[in-house]
């Protein structure tokens, strides 16, 4: 199931990221790229979010979707790569506003590319489980892993939660 989800959010996406007014090339090598503008890319570092959202289920017995539903903790948004992340999923509203107008889902290409990027900068920089700030920053990681679903599901691919 996960590489049937890959394969064809591959071919999907590849289709849908570009602005129809420009010319295409069609390239397996480019769909397939696991860097890069690409649903190979995307869906990665969504699985990424999840196996950290997962495991700090595990191995701190801290579940994201309880922290959630008690309204208990707050996201903190201290260092430098969580105020990006965060700036980054404000935009997604506008982002469909701006869909909506012309109708071409590239906008949304582009917003989940970015908001993936954010969020891959953002594990990088800031460790998540055993922090201090593990909480909120496990909050932060469900607030991106909803968006991006989000976005997957407006461009018709299967989102993964495992590679």
């Amino acid at each position: 199931a996960t590489a049937s989800a890959m394969g064809y959010g591959a071919v999907k996406y590849f289709d849908l990221r570009r602005n129809p007014t420009s010319n295409y090339i069609f390239s397996y090598d480019r769909m397939l790229d696991t860097k890069g503008n690409t649903a190979i890319y995307l869906l990665y570092a969504h699985a990424r979010l999840e196996s950290i959202i997962a495991k700090g289920k595990a191995d701190f017995n801290v579940d994201v979707d309880e922290l959630i539903s008690s309204k208990k903790t707050k996201v903190v948004l201290g260092h430098k790569s969580e105020r990006n992340l965060g700036l980054h999923l404000q935009f997604f509203a506008d982002c469909i506003e701006e869909t909506l107008k012309d109708l071409y889902p590239y906008h949304i290409c582009d917003f989940v590319y970015a908001l993936s990027n954010a969020a891959s900068e953002f594990v990088t920089q800031c460790k998540v489980l055993g922090s201090e700030e593990m909480e909120s920053r496990l909050l932060l990681c469900r607030a991106t892993t909803l968006t991006m679903r989000q976005c997957f599901h407006l461009l018709g691919i299967r989102h993964v939660m495992r590679i």
